[in-house]
């Protein structure tokens, strides 16, 4: 009776051949699963973040970018109602300080030297000073221009992809109206009409500079909101604002940052134009196009019959710096995203 009872059990057991446990428990860790996180796998954009620390030009980009941006907050003090919120000063001299009334050796005009490393300009200004804090009106406006115009373009391109019907087809030709005008013009006819200013540049650029974002956004809703979870969400009775700030906009972010900041580059470049043209900043200003157009008129006509290169070599070079590094950044965001949904590794920088 034992004997039965016992393979009567046996019986009623399920075997399985060839697998052996000790192999399992002592296995390498499987692609994205750390013990330290108790097994727990790696966010997209986690990973994401792993392919562009893993691109060379990107990450000397992003120094760049970084550098110049300490340079310009530092450049000289920074002051809020007479409170010193930023005590450090770079620059030697404030932008706007005229050496030659202070020390008689200074003269305008003045080649690059060891007391001033990029030369003192037409009225008699340290361009070393000057192109330092420059820095902060043309990257803040970059930025300041690309946070707002990226966060108009998510909401309305989310909403129009997302409802579709007649709420797309009016919101869409609204933005092919716009579409119809270049955009470096209408921020040349709003400058016109506002004035000159930081607040107008930034209004000039961001007014229009939207229906870029809201494009994208909108192709990539009215693919997203195909998805399972999507329908899910609808199905359990969430709500639309819920289902589009909470589940679409979030994953249709990649190509938002990806232009993003390609585009920080594009409106610097923008206002360094109008600065040129004379309808950026206010005359004097230390802004780097504003610069460039203030000694123009010297290679047309060199003072004391040579060119003094200095005065637009350092403010334009600031201009090429700054976007070159931007455009290295972007393309390294577009690899890390790209490969992130083509499951293509990206092992360095090209």
């Amino acid at each position: 009776m034992s004997s039965k009872r016992t393979t009567t059990n046996e019986r009623g057991r399920i075997r399985i051949t060839g697998f052996d446990p000790e192999r399992v428990t002592e296995r390498e860790p499987l692609s994205g699963w750390t013990d330290e996180s108790e097994r727990e796998t790696r966010s997209r954009w986690q990973r994401a973040l792993g392919r562009f620390r893993r691109n060379r030009s990107a990450m000397v980009g992003l120094g760049v970018v970084t550098v110049l941006t300490l340079l310009a907050v530092f450049a000289r003090p920074i002051y809020l109602m007479g409170v010193p919120v930023q005590p450090i000063g770079i620059a030697p001299y404030e932008p706007g300080t005229i050496l030659y009334i202070h020390d008689p050796t200074v003269s305008t005009w003045d080649e690059p030297s060891l007391a001033h490393p990029m030369g003192v300009d037409g009225d008699g200004r340290d361009l070393f000073s000057r192109v330092l804090y420059g820095g902060r009106y043309s990257i803040s406006i970059g930025f300041v221009v690309v946070a707002l115009t990226a966060a108009v373009g998510l909401v309305y391109g989310a909403i129009s992809g997302y409802y579709g019907g007649w709420v797309d087809e009016i919101l869409m030709r609204i933005v092919d109206t716009i579409y119809a005008f270049p955009g470096l013009v209408l921020a040349l006819i709003i400058v016109a009409m506002l004035g000159r200013g930081y607040w107008q540049l930034v209004l000039a650029f961001s007014l229009f500079g939207w229906v870029t974002y809201a494009r994208l956004v909108r192709g990539e809703v009215l693919k997203i909101k195909e998805n399972e979870y999507v329908l899910a969400a609808k199905a359990l009775g969430a709500r639309n604002r819920s289902i589009i700030f909470r589940h679409i906009a979030p994953n249709a972010m990649p190509p938002l940052i990806v232009l993003a900041s390609l585009n920080i580059g594009t409106v610097v470049i923008g206002v360094a134009a109008l600065g040129f043209l004379g309808l950026g900043m206010p005359p004097g200003t230390a802004e780097w196009g504003t610069m460039l157009d203030q000694t123009r008129d010297t290679l047309i006509q060199p003072p004391g019959g040579s060119i003094p290169w200095w005065a637009t070599v350092y403010p334009g070079g600031a201009i090429f710096l700054f976007v070159m590094a931007m455009n290295m950044i972007g393309d390294g965001i577009n690899d890390a995203l790209d490969a992130q949904e083509t499951g293509v590794e990206q092992q360095g920088g090209g």
